[in-house]
């Protein structure tokens, strides 16, 4: 049995060290979207497997619900709405001493009033001469709570912020973007690799110079181009076919070169079999390239898809910021802005978000590597 060098395990420790600094924000993001709006905002994702104490203010019913018993008027009810599971430990009824009562104790008000609670969050609330305020007095409580979730955040996100809407918006932006790409840059590259022109040399090296180009500085000068075909032919530049265009555009020479090293480590002489028995480059390309490129469009594909559904720049250049276009990260960046103290919105909003990537990445995942690879070496 071959034991493992010294510099392999260290190399294995180092890979499990980036996967678990991966997985765990993933999985607290996760669990986050499952919790309530209220326990995320007083405590962290890692205390939701087990009971958390946490301190509450409530504020009993009003004078409309006292009723007369025994000479008393009394107010009942429940602090608690629903069946929360929640444990109440102790009380109070000022904020300097919120756990000066434990349950069965009676508590006094200024007013001679006396108030008991049980764990369960019921309590009696009595006082011999008749409650003239609307507004109850508040109870300050310390309970534990038990590990609960909800799906409610998803129902809240999906259908009333919008992110719904969006995540569909996102799906008629990226699938386009990626394929509309990749079916232009295989016939390109397959030109560049197997087949003989002049100016060949000169083309790769403009594309392989392309990719220096930063985004940001082609920009502006795409949409402007964009507004004058509009205006000549009647159409808005703002719009997904602007947008598919604009990511196929700036996906061009990446895809292009990527694909152009995977299909020259193919073998040569395949080609010139195929050449001989009177295949033309069309059948060349569709019975033998495209069978043996699987691993390499795979991994193009992952890495064009995530660029697109990730992006923003792009999406708030050339789409119009309304419903029936907005875009996930753009939904996401506007409700940062509105609803920034909504934990329980962002974090389900985010999670959304990473559904498809994550998906489409362990599907795709055992030929992604290999397409990234295979070009580096031939033979």
């Amino acid at each position: 049995m071959r034991k493992l060098s010294l510099t392999s395990i260290l190399s294995q420790l180092l890979l499990l060290i980036f996967v678990i600094i991966w997985i765990i924000p993933t999985f607290g993001l996760f669990i986050s979207s499952l919790r309530d709006k209220d326990l995320l905002s007083i405590s962290g994702w890692w205390t939701s497997l087990t009971t958390t104490e946490i301190n509450e203010i409530h504020r009993m019913l009003g004078m409309e619900y006292q009723i007369q018993e025994n000479n008393y008027y009394i107010i009942k009810g429940s602090i608690f709405e629903g069946n929360t599971g929640k444990k109440i430990t102790s009380f109070g009824i000022t904020s300097k001493k919120i756990n000066e009562f434990s349950l069965g104790e009676i508590a006094t008000f200024k007013d001679n009033s006396e108030v008991t609670i049980d764990e369960n969050g019921n309590y009696v609330w009595k006082s011999k001469t008749e409650f003239t305020k609307k507004k109850g007095k508040r109870l300050f409580t310390t309970s534990l709570s038990p590990p609960s979730f909800t799906f409610d955040n998803y129902k809240e996100v999906l259908f009333k912020e919008g992110i719904g809407r969006a995540f569909i918006n996102t799906l008629a932006v990226a699938l386009p973007s990626t394929l509309i790409p990749l079916i232009i840059c295989s016939f390109f590259a397959y030109a560049l690799t197997w087949m003989k022109f002049f100016g060949r040399d000169t083309l790769l090296a403009l594309i392989i110079a392309s990719l220096v180009v930063p985004l940001q500085m082609s920009l502006i000068p795409i949409l402007t181009i964009y507004n004058d075909f509009g205006a000549l032919f009647g159409v808005a530049a703002k719009s997904y076919p602007g947008v598919w265009m604009a990511h196929t555009g700036f996906g061009l020479a990446s895809t292009t070169f990527l694909l152009r090293n995977f299909l020259k480590s193919l073998p040569n002489e395949m080609m010139e079999a195929a050449k001989v028995d009177g295949a033309s480059h069309y059948d060349i390309f569709l019975k033998i390239i495209l069978p043996l490129s699987i691993p390499a469009f795979a991994s193009i594909f992952i890495l064009q898809f995530l660029w697109c559904w990730n992006d923003l720049l792009v999406g708030l250049v050339f789409l119009d910021q309304v419903p029936s276009e907005i875009i996930l990260t753009a939904k996401l960046k506007e409700l940062l802005g509105s609803r920034g103290e909504n934990w329980e919105i962002l974090t389900t909003g985010a999670f959304v978000s990473m559904t498809v990537p994550l998906f489409i990445f362990f599907a795709l995942q055992r030929y992604f590597i290999r397409g990234l690879v295979s070009g580096s070496v031939k033979g």
